[in-house]
């Protein structure tokens, strides 16, 4: 009989983690398949670990790895997934979000062939506004990128065991998940859902995690803003030298009548100023990934596992 894993990271979901577990189990129930379900938890400061001891001793299919800290949103899921034993893994969130009914839909793909069955927001209960940006970003990032990206994709989806074992090949300690799944190109279903509101507790994104995200896709998979900013660059340095050229010729013309003034020095500055800074922050976003990736940390530190 063929095995099911069901990847699951966990932060502070006390309030979600008993009846989240209770769901898979009864829909897993309804599978001809054997499954396992792994959760991670990233350092909780509640009952989340005391929680997940006890669904473990309940039930031996039930697999928890918590974490000595908290390692972040990108390292801790990622960790897990690699940890998956089964001829297929499901990645998935335990706020809800991700709703677990649609396990079967995902598992019908796959026995079409499919390596890779992706969950994408259709339709979200978020804010209006919240969606319309992650619309406007993806959009941007699959202009710049070479790799044709999945737009309104989390990660909630199933990947074949041939998907895993390319995954524990890259070795990446930083990894986009959403990006990897892309790029290395195995042969896709999606399946469209409406994202509901989180059932209980407070969201664990907050703006640092959305940006870094966001400039995690970009800097992973286009290099078009650092070739962007050497463009504008050149010519902000045209531009530059040719108002002062043209200052110069008319003071040289109108020396009594025409008055330089401090004004557009000033503004010439500022402007400048800032887009050095702008590009900078570029640069050194860049600079910062190849430190990540050179620095060569595992992803996370365990802490305790339970029924491995």
């Amino acid at each position: 009989m063929k095995k099911i894993s069901i990847v699951t990271p966990c932060f502070n979901e006390e309030e979600n983690l008993e009846e989240f577990y209770a769901r898979i189990r009864d829909v897993m129930s309804g599978e001809k398949y054997e499954y396992e379900h792994i959760l991670i938890d990233n350092g909780s400061t509640d009952r989340s670990p005391a929680i997940l001891r006890k669904l473990a001793e309940a039930d031996k299919r039930v697999k928890v790895i918590i974490n000595t800290r908290n390692f972040g949103h990108i390292r801790s899921p990622y960790h897990a997934m690699l940890q998956a034993t089964g001829d297929a893994a499901i990645g998935m969130a335990s706020d809800f979000q991700d709703p677990p009914e649609r396990i079967p839909d995902f598992i019908e793909k796959w026995e079409q062939g499919y390596k890779v069955v992706v969950g994408v927001k259709g339709h979200s209960r978020e804010s209006g506004v919240v969606y319309f940006l992650r619309t406007v970003y993806y959009r941007i990032l699959q202009k710049l990128s070479d790799v044709p990206l999945i737009e309104h994709f989390t990660g909630f989806g199933l990947y074949d065991r041939q998907v895993i074992d390319a995954l524990r090949a890259l070795n990446d300690p930083y990894p986009y998940f959403r990006g990897i799944v892309a790029d290395l190109g195995f042969e896709r279903a999606q399946i469209e859902f409406e994202q509901p509101l989180r059932k209980r507790g407070l969201s664990k994104n907050n703006f640092y995690t959305l940006y870094d995200l966001a400039m995690l896709g970009i800097v992973g998979y286009t290099k078009i803003p650092l070739r962007i900013a050497a463009m504008l660059g050149f010519c902000a340095s045209a531009v530059s030298f040719l108002a002062g050229l043209v200052y110069l010729v008319y003071k040289l013309l109108f020396w009594q009548q025409f008055s330089l003034g401090s004004a557009p020095i000033v503004i010439g500055l500022f402007f400048l100023g800032s887009v050095q800074l702008l590009f900078l922050g570029i640069v050194g976003e860049y600079i910062g990934a190849i430190y990540t990736q050179v620095m060569h940390r595992p992803l996370v530190v365990e802490k305790e596992r339970i029924n491995f």
